[in-house]
């Protein structure tokens, strides 16, 4: 009886654990596109969160406010698979270094690897040391919002586990 129950009890832990990497994905997808979104209004940035609907989406609209905003709720949805693979990937490492690492190879996929998808960005060599300061600011700022509260979130659970084993053996 006692073994059924601490299987449930796994499968329980397993499928919030997968929901709170999915809110902390959404969320943190959310807040910093939102900074992002910021950053492009005051001319911190040239680029917009808006920059994700460019291969996509025809029209002038995609650069106005409702783009923007659509924009910002596409890169949450997206920032879910992303925090899903953080967590597959790096979620055993407690450190915030892990998250600052994993920033900095995002904003490398996005401003170097998907370069040519996106043909209203500028080449590196052009687009300004204001614009590659600050969004690589917010993608490592992300990346450790997102690597440090999956992390946490594990290790809490992984200790909550291990001290169970350990009740359960000493009874």
């Amino acid at each position: 009886m006692s073994d059924s129950k601490l299987e449930q009890n796994k499968q329980e832990s397993q499928s919030s654990f997968m929901s709170r990497v999915i809110g902390v994905g959404f969320f943190g997808g959310l807040i910093w596109a939102c900074f992002g979104f910021i950053a492009y209004y005051l001319n911190f940035s040239k680029v917009g969160p808006a920059l994700v609907l460019a291969p996509w989406a025809l029209g002038k609209w995609k650069s106005e406010w409702i783009g923007q905003l659509i924009s910002i709720l596409i890169i949450a949805l997206l920032s879910i698979l992303v925090a899903i693979a953080y967590r597959y990937a790096f979620a055993k490492i407690k450190s915030m270094w892990a998250g600052i690492i994993f920033g900095v190879a995002l904003w490398g996929i996005v401003f170097f690897l998907l370069h040519p998808i996106f043909p209203g960005l500028e080449p590196m060599n052009t687009i300004g040391k204001n614009t590659i300061t600050t969004t690589l600011c917010i993608y490592i700022l992300y990346g450790v919002f997102v690597g440090y509260s999956i992390s946490f979130e594990y290790s809490e659970r992984h200790g909550q586990s291990q001290g169970n084993k350990e009740s359960t053996q000493s009874s």
